[in-house]
């Protein structure tokens, strides 16, 4: 309902690019407003480690739809977005993803390289980019991640900007992807900005190394948050032993 209502605001703020920053505010806004609605407590850290007058490439892993929301809610400043091509054919919000977000279709190498480039002018422009480097969501999300692609790596190296790698452990038990269902269920959410890792005087050689550095402090997040929900919905001894 908040969407909805505040559509033809959004339809005017993606008309012209001088105000596609007010639509990713009013896009941030609905975010918040959504995650309160479904009543979910929200833990966030590590916002004290970013910079609000430095660029970023942020690498979040991929576990559920609400994954956009959380980083839009959580993460401050003008970001762009580097999602799935099939985002902008979603009635309404389609259109909104188009204009203020760069859409990428994976198996194009034509339309991989023109989302590459649309990144590298989006950081060059001051605008922080977050490119989840799984590329799409797994069967075992939120416990195992992907290969990761090169993308987000490549890039921060490139333009020679910090990248920040992000953990979110609960959103595949909150919001799972299950094809053609929305299901729902009570878990609390958590998000962790990890440190963000320098990449001055790193090159395009050191792709590999920034890439398992990320994935490895993401997926041991992931594992010690996964045995942490294992533990407290694990019945105690006494409880399974009889009277």
């Amino acid at each position: 309902m908040p969407f909805i209502t505040s559509y033809p605001l959004f339809r005017l703020f993606v008309s012209k690019p001088k105000w596609y920053r007010h639509g990713h505010m009013l896009n941030r806004i609905w975010s918040k407003v959504q995650l309160r609605m479904y009543l979910m407590p929200v833990k966030v850290r590590g916002r004290e480690f970013l910079d609000p007058n430095q660029k970023y490439v942020f690498a979040p892993n991929h576990s559920s739809f609400i994954d956009i929301p959380m980083v839009l809610a959580a993460i401050p400043g003008f970001l762009n977005f580097v999602g799935k091509k099939s985002l902008t054919k979603v009635p309404l919000w389609g259109l909104i993803y188009d204009r203020l977000y760069i859409s990428v279709d994976r198996k194009s190498a034509v339309s991989s390289a023109k989302a590459y480039i649309s990144s590298k002018k989006s950081l060059e422009e001051g605008r922080s980019v977050v490119i989840f480097p799984e590329g799409t969501i797994s069967e075992e999300a939120g416990k195992e991640l992907l290969p990761f692609k090169d993308g987000p790596f490549k890039l921060a190296i490139e333009k020679q900007v910090p990248l920040v790698p992000i953990s979110m452990p609960y959103n595949h038990l909150f919001l799972p992807d299950v094809k053609g269902k929305l299901v729902i269920r009570y878990h609390r959410l958590e998000m962790t900005i990890h440190r963000p890792i320098p990449t001055e005087g790193l090159t395009l050689q050191d792709v590999e190394f920034l890439k398992q550095q990320t994935f490895s402090i993401i997926q041991e997040e992931l594992h010690a948050k996964n045995h942490e929900h294992q533990y407290r919905n694990t019945p105690s001894v006494s409880a399974l032993s009889p009277a």
